[in-house]
């Protein structure tokens, strides 16, 4: 049996983004199989680490990186400049 740890994260998400994801999880969440804003979330952000993996890991996973070891905070501006929407 896989053991899971929970962690709360907190990225910053703009409002019009959030919304579309809770508007999202109603609509069409339970007949897709989700069962919470987190099911929807955590599917979501695996599909798009896995799209990365094929592209720059070669399919692999990656090394864990600890909690902390990320930059946090806003982007600078030449990141957000930069971000993909």
């Amino acid at each position: 049996m896989a053991r899971y740890t929970t962690a709360t994260v907190g990225p910053l998400v703009h409002r019009s983004v959030l919304v579309q994801v809770r508007a999202a999880l109603q609509a069409a969440g339970p007949g897709e199989g989700y069962a919470s804003l987190s099911d929807l979330v955590v599917a979501a952000t695996m599909a798009e680490v896995k799209r990365l993996q094929r592209k720059y890991n070669e399919g692999q996973t990656w090394p864990g990186i600890p909690a902390g070891k990320l930059r946090r905070g806003r982007p600078t501006l030449g990141e957000a400049t930069t971000r993909k929407e």
